[in-house]
């Protein structure tokens, strides 16, 4: 008797734990009873809150869905223009779980899952926006109406999962990579002519320049040699003058100071060798009562 009582208060337990579940903070669950989700007198899908619920026990399973606001931020993907041009497109999207019974059904509670069929539909709302405008609408002036578009979009079609779009972004448009490099070595093309369009303007003008101040320095040089000329003209004229009144005034000590600097500049040099008359006037002021 007492070994049925133990085993009686075992079942019990074990009982009493599985019809015992917790569904933790920031999720929420449905109850599958023989494989068909839990419903109430409205035939709308029971969902549990946070907290510790009741269930039919060995018979109920439980699944919890995380509730938070998601966010799906795959790799960016290829969408064509209406001028059939190729750009890449980063963009993102926030999602949560709304229709938790729904969620189930069709996206087997599975958050990859779910998302891989959000992407698919989010990207066919792009590629529709995006195949109905220009690069430049696009970039310029309608990128807000596009994700305004976008989110209607993708909220009418995932709507089926039981998820609600709450925001869509386009991060970042870029040109596949082929298109960007045409396009930079196009600019740097463009560039480099630009440049050397500049730089013979710059030539051309350091050329001018060069030759005004070549011309400047020339004439320049010329009125200074002439200025020169003139001057040393001068002072030849006013030297020749001094000597010639020096010479009027006393012409025989003249003829002494000049023999006297040619003896100077002749004999300077030692090595040096005149073959000279001895009656030459050059030894004039060396000989005879004049010289003593």
């Amino acid at each position: 008797m007492k070994n049925f009582s133990l085993i009686i208060l075992l079942v019990a337990i074990v009982m009493s734990f599985s019809a015992v579940f917790v569904v933790p903070e920031g999720q929420k669950a449905i109850v599958l009873l023989f494989s068909k989700v839990e419903k109430d007198g409205e035939d709308k899908a029971v969902v549990y809150s946070p907290g510790l619920h009741l269930k039919v026990p060995f018979f109920s399973q439980v699944r919890r869905i995380d509730a938070r606001i998601q966010t799906l931020d795959g790799t960016p993907d290829r969408f064509v223009t209406s001028e059939k041009k190729d750009l890449i497109v980063d963009s993102f999207v926030k999602w949560r779980v709304n229709d938790f019974s729904a969620f189930y059904l069709r996206a087997r509670g599975d958050k990859q899952y779910a998302e891989t069929l959000l992407k698919q539909k989010v990207n066919n709302g792009l590629r529709t926006n995006f195949g109905t405008r220009t690069i430049r609408e696009i970039v310029s002036g309608e990128r807000s109406e596009l994700m305004e578009e976008a989110l209607v979009q993708a909220s009418e079609s995932a709507r089926e999962l039981g998820i609600e779009v709450l925001d869509v972004r386009v991060k970042q448009i870029n040109l596949p990579q082929e298109v960007s490099s045409s396009i930079y070595q196009r600019m740097r093309a463009e560039r480099t002519a630009v440049a050397k369009e500049h730089r013979s303007e710059g030539q051309e003008k350091a050329e001018t320049i060069r030759a005004n101040v070549d011309r400047r320095v020339t004439v320049m040089l010329a009125d200074a040699e002439r200025n020169a000329r003139s001057v040393r003209g001068q002072g030849d004229a006013e030297a020749a003058a001094i000597y010639a009144k020096a010479y009027n005034k006393d012409p025989e000590f003249f003829g002494f100071v000049r023999s006297l600097e040619a003896y100077k500049k002749t004999f300077k040099d030692k090595q040096d060798v005149m073959v000279l008359s001895p009656d030459s006037d050059f030894f004039k002021y060396m000989k005879g009562a004049a010289a003593q």
